[in-house]
């Protein structure tokens, strides 16, 4: 029923920029604060940041801050992730879900992601 279509990934330089969308559907969108997680080859899928329902608050990792900004379109069931100053360390699939899903330990909904591969 939960669909989440993630796009925009890719390969940039690093010091390059990308925009990954998120579309969703089969739920309601504007009930839930949302995140974008990544996880790169190796390692746990970790969350990178997170907006409130309405968009009024975010939040960051350690590791991406100043550099990415979420974003939300409530009339579009659309999340954003903004993407400046690429590293290689930020080379991983990039999904986006709800945030604080230790909450319903019965979930387990994701889409495919979106790959992004930061190198020379």
């Amino acid at each position: 029923q939960v669909q989440l279509v993630e796009s925009g990934g890719g390969l940039v330089q690093p010091g390059g920029s990308l925009r990954l969308s998120c579309v969703t559907s089969g739920f309601i969108f504007s009930s839930y604060d949302m995140a974008w997680y990544r996880q790169a080859p190796g390692k746990e899928r970790e969350l990178v940041a997170s907006i409130t329902k309405v968009g009024s608050s975010t939040k960051y990792a350690s590791s991406v801050r100043g550099r990415f900004t979420i974003s939300r379109d409530n009339g579009k069931n659309a999340l954003y992730l903004q993407m400046n100053s690429l590293k290689p360390e930020d080379t991983a699939v990039y999904f986006c879900n709800a945030d604080h899903l230790s909450s319903w330990p019965d979930y387990n909904s994701w889409g495919q992601g979106t790959q992004v591969t930061v190198s020379s």
